[in-house]
Parts: C-alpha cells; sequence; structure tokens
C-alpha cells in the first residue's frame, strides 16, 4: 500500500483531520522562513493529541545537529527529515544519538542527481521540487532509474496523484499545498487526495 505523508500540519484542527483520514505519517516543519513553521513546543503539544499509529516527522533545512538530538531526547518527532546539503557523515552523527529513522530530501535536477539518491545512507529518501514547499511539480522521466523507495513529493494534489501513482509506483506520496486553501490545511482536499490514493491501491 501507498504511504501517505501530510505535511505541514500546524494546528490542533489539523491534528484532528489526521486522526480521522489516518495518513501515514504527517510533518512539522521547523524551518522559520516557512508559512507552515511551528515551534518545538507547539510541535510536541501537537504530537500529544496525534494518533500512536501515525508517525510524526520533523522537517528541517540546514540543521543543526543539537536542535535534533533535542528533538530526539525529548521525543517529540518519530523521524528526522534533512532537507539542505546534509551528506551521509552528518546523518552518521545523528545515528551516534538516536535510532529514529532518518529520511533525506533530494531535488532532481538532471540525472546525475540520481547517484547522490542511491549513495544515501538515509533510511527512506524523498525526492522534491528544486524549490521545496512550492507546490510545483517537476520532470519525473527523471526517477525511471531510480533503484531504492522513495517518497515522491512536490506539487501533488488530487488531479495528478494517480498519474504520479501509476506512472512510477513510489513507496509513498507527500503533499502538503495540494491539500490546503489559503495556506491552511483543507479537511475536505485532505480526504479527497486520500481517498482517491487509497483507491488506487485497491484497484492495484
Amino acid at each position: 500500500m501507498t504511504k501517505v505523508k501530510m505535511c505541514g500540519l500546524s494546528r490542533p484542527i489539523d491534528i484532528e483531520m489526521a486522526n480521522e483520514l489516518k495518513p501515514d505519517y504527517i510533518g512539522f516543519v521547523f524551518y522559520k522562513k516557512s508559512k507552515r513553521y511551528i515551534d518545538f513546543d507547539k510541535a510536541s503539544s501537537l504530537k500529544s493529541l496525534l494518533d500512536s499509529n501515525i508517525k510524526s516527522v520533523a522537517v528541517f533545512i540546514d540543521v543543526e545537529l543539537e536542535e535534533i538530538k533535542y528533538l530526539a531526547e525529548n521525543d517529540i518527532v518519530d523521524v528526522i527529515q534533512l532537507h539542505g546539503p546534509q551528506d551521509n557523515d552528518f546523518i552518521s552523527e545523528i545515528r551516534k544519538f538516536t535510532d529514529k529513522p532518518i529520511f533525506k530530501a533530494f531535488s532532481i535536477k538532471s540525472e546525475d542527481d540520481i547517484l547522490k539518491i542511491e549513495q544515501s545512507k538515509a533510511d527512506m529518501v524523498l525526492i522534491d521540487s528544486p524549490v521545496a514547499g512550492s507546490g510545483k511539480t517537476f520532470d519525473w522521466s527523471l526517477l525511471k532509474s531510480v533503484k531504492r523507495d522513495y517518497f515522491l513529493a512536490g506539487g501533488l494534489n488530487k488531479d495528478n496523484v494517480i498519474e504520479a501513482m501509476k506512472t512510477l509506483k513510489p513507496y509513498g506520496v507527500d503533499v502538503s499545498s495540494g491539500i490546503e486553501t489559503d495556506n491552511l490545511k483543507d479537511y475536505m482536499k485532505a480526504k479527497e487526495f486520500i481517498t482517491i490514493v487509497r483507491k488506487e491501491d485497491d484497484n492495484e
């Protein structure tokens, strides 16, 4: 079954939505320049409301190890997701203080980026648009040579997710702006998105 990650949740009502719709993962964004940014205290509060069967993901850009260690030690999230220049050495440093799964996000501009994805020591990779959170798709044909499992992100919505699933058969799909209205999570859009994904899985 295709995993679903709903990213950028920031309000108690978003958590209520997730608890009802049952995505596999939800994401908290800790990048201060993002319109979806929340701080660690708010994330902890929201995590306390989350169904324990849904995994929470910390989404970072250019993060310091101390921040990750704080989140791990206080059990604020279940998964660490890295965006930016962090390499395999950085991932090895994280593993010295936590056994939480590590996701690494990559953007693909050309086939040269495929090698970086295959060589990543992250537990899972996420392949996104060149500008994460932009709500824009990219050239999916570049992904056909990726051999490892991955989450597909970048501009997914109810109108294109079936095509993505049929064309690429990703391990999971990651949605954020595609389930928003006026920069806030929209229950009906989220419900329609996850219903489409689950129905497509049933048809396979």
